[in-house]
């Protein structure tokens, strides 16, 4: 039944990592629609869901894929596909709300994903929450601090 659905053990794997992208991607959308903070407070609550240890299983498995798929093993390269664009266009759109124009909220969404998902791995390796929501926070100051400051006229 395995293979008929998925082609193997591995391609269900890939789908129930891309099925776990896809609901990660719906529940930051509803929070973009409910919050009523600022980005940075959302940012801080979504972190807090993708470090929780109840999805740690999963965010090995998404490694684990995403290694693969970089060293080209055939049934892990579709997950490759979308695994950043597909949260760059709606976190992106999310900052240009807040003032920021494409290239840089195209910059900002991608420096944030790079920064989650480094510290993610960092987690699972070390298990240290502290040292990691310790960094988080550092990484959402210096946001902050960056749009304080006036920028530079070209």
């Amino acid at each position: 039944m395995l293979i008929y659905h998925f082609g193997s053990k591995e391609g269900l794997f890939v789908e129930v990592a891309r099925a776990t992208e896809r609901r990660q991607q719906e529940i930051l959308a509803q929070m973009f629609d409910q919050f009523e903070g600022n980005l940075v407070d959302l940012a801080r609550a979504f972190w807090q869901l993708l470090s929780s240890a109840e999805l740690a299983p999963l965010e090995r498995l998404f490694f684990e894929l995403y290694g693969q798929g970089l060293q080209g093993r055939p049934y892990a390269q579709p997950f490759l596909i979308g695994v950043v664009d597909s949260w760059i266009e709606p976190v992106s759109s999310a900052l240009k709300g807040s003032g920021l124009s494409d290239a840089e909220a195209r910059a900002e969404a991608r420096l944030g994903l790079a920064v989650v998902r480094g510290l993610l791995l960092d987690l699972l390796a070390t298990s240290d929450k502290t040292g990691v929501d310790e960094a988080y926070e550092r990484y959402l100051a210096a946001i902050v601090t960056t749009r304080s400051q006036p920028r530079a006229s070209t």
